[in-house]
């Protein structure tokens, strides 16, 4: 039943993402792509839930944890997208490509179908969790652990996004970097935030049953992988060294990278 949903899921989420890349095309910039990320991983979540006859605790608690993490960044980054344009990360990618006159074609391969895939397997913990939990069962220690953990990174991510806005926000910040709030205590407060809702949705999921875990573990390990080695911090601090210089380097040797750490003093 569960390999039947999820190819129902893949279905969908291929439907959409074809959708989506004809509008792309059309407007000649795919940056929204990031925003579906999110959300899309909300709309598997409902999708999964709605397959259910007899959707049981556990099931309606992966739910409401995907949706409420997936549609706010959902919004927050279309918001974004409004509000500034193009991403200079997808104007580099796929640069060559609109000189060649093959935009519609790379925007396909290179950012759509691509990103579906990453989507199925990042949010594949709460898609197995969600399937899995067709009866009505108890919520285990397990599942509570998870859910703190998510908590925490929720807390983490929603405050930093918030804590960042506000700062752009100001145009006396224009040359300054964020180093108050959470970003005393980590240069990345929300991609830590993402890595601990990711890895709590999936210890929720491990209490449906430990071989659902295994399956889909997948999951965090490629976001953990993507967060902090990829396109995550890695890129981020390439474009920050670049664009803010002594002030951002002086910042990288107080502040802790990824794990929130109590900041450095200036003489150490």
């Amino acid at each position: 039943m569960i390999f039947e949903a999820l190819l129902l899921n893949t279905a969908i989420l291929v439907a959409l993402v074809l959708i989506q890349w004809r509008l792309s095309v059309r407007i000649n910039d795919v940056s929204f792509v990031d925003a579906f990320w999110g959300a899309g991983m909300g709309v598997m979540a409902l999708v999964s839930y709605f397959q259910l006859d007899t959707p049981g605790a556990l099931a309606v608690l992966l739910t409401v944890m995907t949706c409420a993490w997936g549609f706010r960044l959902g919004a927050y980054l279309f918001a974004r997208w409004w509000k500034e344009g193009e991403d200079k990360r997808y104007k580099q990618i796929l640069k060559k490509d609109r000189e060649k006159e093959s935009f519609a074609f790379a925007a396909l391969t290179k950012v759509w179908l691509g990103q579906a895939a990453l989507l199925m397997a990042v949010s594949s913990p709460a898609q197995v969790g969600i399937l899995a939990s067709a009866q009505p069962a108890p919520i285990t220690a397990l599942a509570y652990a998870g859910l703190a953990v998510y908590l925490i990174g929720i807390f983490f991510e929603w405050v930093g996004d918030w804590q960042l806005v506000r700062f752009k926000s100001d145009p006396d910040n224009e040359d300054k970097v964020l180093n108050t709030g959470l970003w005393r205590y980590t240069r990345h407060p929300n991609y830590f935030g993402d890595f601990m809702a990711w890895w709590g949705i999936w210890l929720v999921c491990a209490s449906a049953g430990w071989e659902y875990a295994l399956y889909t573990v997948v999951g965090p390990l490629f976001l953990t992988f993507t967060l902090t080695k990829w396109s995550g911090v890695s890129l981020t601090e390439k474009n920050m060294d670049k664009s803010k210089g002594d002030k951002y380097a002086d910042y990288k040797r107080r502040t802790s990278s990824f794990f929130p750490l109590p900041p450095k003093s200036p003489a150490d």
